[in-house]
């Protein structure tokens, strides 16, 4: 298994997710924000994302969307934490 932290890269700045109200905020805000330098380094390869707190997943649907382009068979996303609203929550 190999580990590259610069396959994916962002490609332009973009104002902090966590003022942002609404999932669909949050995705137009990172569209097309992530680009693979090299596709060659992901094309026809399993993907594993790694990201430190998924909210509504906008980000790492940017990346995924990002490393498909480039050629990734799938991609595979692992968070570390996940915010979870009242909202989401059965009580």
């Amino acid at each position: 298994m190999e580990c590259d932290p610069f396959a994916l890269v962002r490609s332009r700045a973009t104002p902090s997710q966590g003022k942002m109200a609404s999932a669909k905020a949050r995705r137009r805000n990172v569209q097309r924000a992530f680009h693979v330098p090299d596709p060659a380094k992901v094309a026809g390869k399993r993907i594993l994302l790694l990201d430190d707190v998924l909210t509504t997943g906008a980000t790492a649907e940017a990346c995924a969307r990002a490393l498909k382009r480039a050629g990734a068979t799938r991609v595979h996303v692992l968070a570390l934490a996940r915010v979870v609203r009242a909202s989401d929550m059965l009580i």
